[in-house]
């Protein structure tokens, strides 16, 4: 079969035959119908380097994935051949307090994990090929009617980590509050529609690209605003002078973290989703008063099955464009170069 292979650190991976998997017990292997290229896979192509992490290559890359069952390892009784299912991405131990409550992302046991700290597409064989090997049946979530793979693979990812964000900041998400998204990528577009299904607050967009801004109205934002010196003044002025309840800084370089604590309201919450390497000074008088400032990894495996719910009842969607196999390469060049609107989907099967 075919797979896009991270061979090395610091380097493009290759798409390569290799030998399609067999489940041994308690395993699945699901057909691809839906790898999401995401930001994440470009850091391991381009800046990881040996001992950052308890894992290397080689690997297939693709952590947002789904598809339908294909073969069932001994053991395996709650799936069926041909039944479309999601991948939860986080692979835990899966016997620690946080991995049975389904927080697989925080798993306290990661040795024990079927790789330390990572999953399909991280460390172990992803999605981004024409089938995919799934150590253990609890890591495929069911997709409800109405959701086909090519939809749902970036939910698991896209959706679930802004999901995961926005719902541990949802008692401060009431009417008369603000949220603000800074970055409107694949990620913050989801978080647009998820504050705007889930919560009555009202939505401030904030991204440099026109582009962005408008798929934020799209998709329910209240105001969009260009990321220059002056956001921080009309953030502040739209909510009356008061700030933020909740921001969620889904680029997380230096200059949106800062916009995004002088934006906040005191006691409200500051999440940094982004992963671009950017630091915040915190001191007694360097934010608002009593604000939170946190970091989010990924989402839990009840949530991924709330967010499947959501967009199969098309509350949510994630906008995407579609990939061949073939052409994965191309999907992280649109990627890199800022072209993608939404997520960038590749798309080994159309069918199960």
């Amino acid at each position: 079969m075919k797979a896009l292979r991270l061979m090395a650190w610091k380097s493009e991976p290759k798409l390569m035959e290799v030998e399609q998997p067999d489940p041994g017990p308690g395993q699945v292997v699901i057909k691809v119908g839906g790898a999401g290229a995401c930001h994440s896979d470009i850091h391991l192509m381009d800046e990881f380097e040996e001992g950052l992490i308890p894992w290397s290559p080689p690997f297939t890359i693709g952590h947002e994935n789904a598809g339908w069952v294909h073969a069932l390892g001994e053991g395996v009784a709650t799936l069926e051949i041909g039944q479309p299912v999601a991948v939860y991405g986080p692979w835990g131990c899966g016997r620690c307090e946080r991995c049975l409550v389904g927080t697989e992302t925080y798993c306290e046991n990661p040795m024990e994990a079927p790789i330390p700290g990572g999953g399909g597409g991280l460390g172990l064989d992803g999605g981004i090929a024409e089938y995919m090997l799934i150590p253990d049946a609890r890591f495929l979530i069911p997709l409800p009617d109405g959701l086909d793979p090519a939809h749902a693979a970036p939910l698991t990812d896209a959706g679930l980590t802004p999901y995961h964000a926005i719902r541990r900041s949802l008692p401060k998400l009431t009417p008369g509050t603000t949220a603000v998204v800074i970055g409107v990528g694949g990620l913050g577009h989801m978080g647009v529609q998820i504050l705007s299904a889930t919560t009555a607050a009202t939505i401030i967009a904030v991204d440099q690209r026109e582009s962005a801004l408008k798929l934020a109205r799209e998709h329910g934002a209240d105001i969009a605003l260009e990321s220059n010196e002056g956001t921080v003044e009309q953030i502040r002025e739209a909510t009356g002078g008061r700030g933020a309840d909740v921001v969620l800084d889904f680029v997380g370089a230096d200059a949106t973290l800062a916009m995004g604590a002088a934006s906040a309201r005191p006691m409200g919450d500051l999440s940094i989703v982004g992963i671009a390497g950017g630091t915040l000074p915190v001191s007694f008088f360097s934010i608002p008063y009593e604000v939170s400032v946190q970091t989010t990894y990924w989402g839990t495996r009840p949530e991924l099955v709330e967010l499947l719910g959501l967009a199969a009842r098309g509350e949510i969607g994630s906008r995407i464009s579609t990939y061949s196999l073939d052409d994965a390469l191309d999907a992280y060049a649109a990627l890199k170069a800022g072209k993608v609107e939404g997520r960038a989907v590749v798309v080994p099967y159309q069918t199960a």
